[in-house]
């Protein structure tokens, strides 16, 4: 078995655990080089988490010999530039989520990844989780009958709201997300509704900026129409009142119902026509495992993996959709 010796470009929070530790954790893996173009942090990294390597330039890296494929960890705006970059170099990718800014640079890289031959696949781990597999499964196995519609809440409150602007993540900066919070977080959410009923067949949705506290969205509603017949609801708030915190993912069937959190790790709820069973589940350690470890066995074996840049970019697709009338009206394009 060929070990897949990767590099990571941009190594920010989001390697720290959630995924960088699992390239030496997964079998047939190795992290041989990290880049960051602040050379101090760039160099900290690769001592902390003993990788032999470190570069301030990207190219450098690319270079790399020993390096068999690429981890793009930066934010969305150096997503495209990166990962096509790196399959130029003839490396596969791995590309952090939301795959792009829009669905217009997702498509640039899956020209890329057509003309040179080299895979992609995007990090929408949720996927692989144990939780959010039993909830397909119990789907699958007609536990609740046949689903028929479902309902996303998800309120939280404004970590911005005492902020200065200089002061705020990109999280918040349309110029560099793509969009808001609703991009860093309901991407998450879009793409397993994709991974649990099929292709959406429409999307309508309606964004505003109801508290003002940044140039991003902060209020997001959305109506979902499946080719399979379902159809749901989708609520979201980053700017809400504390008492109003919410997280719930509610899905009705004509024989039961399930419920559970996207990010709150806690139990997947059934109610059926034997009564109601509660499953519990541990993630990893490092949340991204067990996708790093499929898109390992995908580059080895040419097994199939669950996330790709074809469903990533259907993902990437939906929320240019949903917000595409607060852009137009902020003269922001997407």
């Amino acid at each position: 078995m060929k070990t897949i010796n990767w590099g990571i470009i941009g190594v920010g929070n989001v390697t720290e655990m959630k995924s960088g530790p699992a390239f030496n954790k997964v079998p047939g893996s190795r992290l041989v080089a990290v880049m960051r173009r602040d050379a101090s942090k760039a160099e900290d990294y690769a001592r902390r988490h003993n990788v032999p390597r470190w570069y301030d330039d990207a190219d450098d890296l690319l270079n790399d010999k020993e390096v068999d494929a690429v981890y793009v960890a930066t934010p969305p705006d150096k997503h495209a530039e990166y990962a096509i970059r790196a399959m130029r170099a003839s490396k596969p990718v791995y590309v952090e989520k939301p795959m792009a800014m829009n669905h217009r640079q997702c498509m640039e890289m899956l020209d890329v990844s057509r003309d040179t031959g080299m895979p992609m696949f995007v990090a929408y781990y949720r996927r692989t989780l144990p939780a959010f597999v039993k909830v397909k499964e119990l789907l699958e196995a007609g536990e609740i009958g046949k689903p028929l519609t479902f309902n996303i809440r998800l309120y939280r409150e404004a970590a911005e709201r005492n902020m200065k602007p200089r002061e705020m993540s990109w999280h918040v900066n349309p110029q560099i997300g793509g969009g808001g919070r609703f991009f860093d977080l309901a991407s998450h959410q879009i793409d397993y509704l994709n991974f649990l009923f099929g292709k959406i067949a429409d999307v309508k949705g309606f964004a505003a900026n109801g508290a003002a506290l940044y140039p991003a969205e902060d209020t997001v509603s959305g109506i979902f129409n499946f080719e399979s017949g379902v159809t749901g609801t989708g609520s979201w708030c980053f700017a809400a009142h504390k008492s109003c915190v919410v997280d719930t993912f509610e899905i009705i069937g004509d024989e039961g119902m399930i419920t559970l959190s996207f990010f709150i790790h806690g139990e997947v709820v059934m109610q059926n026509r034997t009564g109601i069973r509660k499953f519990r589940f541990q993630n990893p350690e490092n949340i991204q495992f067990y996708l790093i470890r499929q898109v390992v066995e995908a580059l080895q074996n040419n097994t199939p993996c669950v996330s790709t840049g074809e469903t990533a970019a259907q993902t990437s697709a939906i929320l240019d959709e949903m917000v595409k009338n607060y852009y137009q009206n902020q003269h922001i394009g997407i």
